[in-house]
């Protein structure tokens, strides 16, 4: 069955879309979530119904949960691989603006169905796709090769890009990188005028699409184009379970500074706030733990400082106004949110989209409107 909820008509990926059936890169097991959002395994040999849904769905699929340590049908540990959101993939796929003839490098090689429409749109000899992962890379070459697609596929570290078939027209990156992590070896091997288009974010929000241009084989800038949370390069990724460890830990302390918050926590805790939030303090990170919509926890930590903060969102609070802060650790986490978002609020509450990036020299810079060299953040 094909996925074609994802296509928009009118553009030159329809076709690709029509062309490449999802269902060929879905492994017969796999994880998705239900309806309350859990994760749960789905099997095609034993529920063919359910799988084919999920799979004509415009949906997640789970494909390998800590690295292919944690057997199906098992539910727990890291998600460490997916097949993205049929409309995800073609937001991207149009962000990334190719041309017929142009060379492209995947980062993320996940189950092949984006390299598939990328071979199918520009022709198998103009695209190479990496992945660090053995597994990974050899399921999706047999399925890729099973459809008629034979793009240059192979087992490499993307930090490092794929030296032996540049120069590339566009490199697209299917997981998250670090604020400060755009790799030199991508800006060496895209040709100037190229596009850079990646998953981008900080510790505190993961979540924004940016799309650079090259300059030249050390520089490149652009500006956040959309949304876009995907999970982190195994390089840059942090150990699973250090919300829930923070969490605990500052649930058992009998220590804690205990004050009040006047600022909304769901303005700090999503969308454009919680980006202005992350350029401020990148180094720290958030969770949300719920109870029902209008009740939960936001928790704020710095893992090495062991510094924590929690502000608990309840309706008597919100009818009030008021909610109640936690902190533990040397850092007062809250006060550098309320900082960080009273720093937004004096520039009108911008939205994320008018940030912007620029990598020059290894140095990562973060704009607002014009790269014009008055920078709000600078990495170290």
């Amino acid at each position: 069955m094909s996925t074609n909820s994802a296509a928009t008509p009118g553009t030159a990926w329809d076709a690709p879309f029509r062309a490449v059936d999802r269902a060929s890169f879905i492994p017969a097991r796999a994880w998705a979530n239900d309806d309350s959002g859990r994760l749960r395994p789905i099997d095609r040999d034993t529920d063919p119904e359910t799988w084919s849904n999920v799979v004509a769905s415009d949906l997640p699929i789970v494909t390998q949960i800590d690295d292919g340590a944690t057997p199906w049908p098992e539910v727990r540990g890291q998600v460490s691989s997916s097949a993205s959101q049929p409309s995800v993939v073609r937001t991207m796929l149009e962000a990334l603006d190719v041309r017929d003839g142009q060379r492209v490098l995947e980062v993320g090689t996940g189950t092949g169905y984006n390299a598939a429409l990328l071979a199918e749109r520009l022709g198998s000899a103009n695209v190479t796709t990496v992945d660090v992962d053995p597994a990974l890379v050899a399921d999706a070459r047999a399925s890729l090769t099973r459809v008629g697609y034979r793009p240059t596929v192979a087992c490499a570290d993307g930090l490092n890009g794929f030296p032996a078939r540049a120069p590339y027209d566009r490199l697209i990156c299917t997981a998250s990188i670090n604020v400060a992590g755009i790799p030199p070896a991508w800006l060496e091997q895209v040709a100037p005028g190229g596009i850079i288009l990646t998953p981008w974010g900080t510790d505190y929000h993961n979540g924004v699409l940016v799309r650079l241009t090259v300059h030249n084989g050390h520089s490149a800038s652009g500006s956040v184009v959309g949304d876009a949370a995907f999970m982190r390069l195994r390089a840059q990724r942090y150990p699973f379970g250090q919300a829930a460890d923070m969490g605990e830990i500052i649930e058992a302390s009998t220590e804690a500074r205990e004050s009040s918050t006047t600022i909304t926590p769901t303005e700090v805790a999503f969308g454009d706030g919680s980006f202005a939030v992350g350029m401020r303090i990148p180094d720290v990170q958030k969770s949300i733990a719920y109870d029902d919509p209008d009740t939960f926890e936001l928790l704020v930590y710095h893992v090495d400082s062991r510094s924590i903060a929690t502000v608990n969102v309840s309706p008597e609070a919100t009818a009030h106004g008021v909610y109640p802060v936690r902190e533990i650790g040397p850092r007062s986490l809250w006060s550098e949110v309320t900082a960080a978002h009273d720093w937004w609020a004096s520039l009108n509450r911008p939205a994320r989209t008018r940030f912007g990036l620029t990598v020059d020299g290894g140095q990562h810079y973060v704009w607002l409107d014009v790269d014009d060299r008055r920078f709000q953040w600078k990495s170290p």
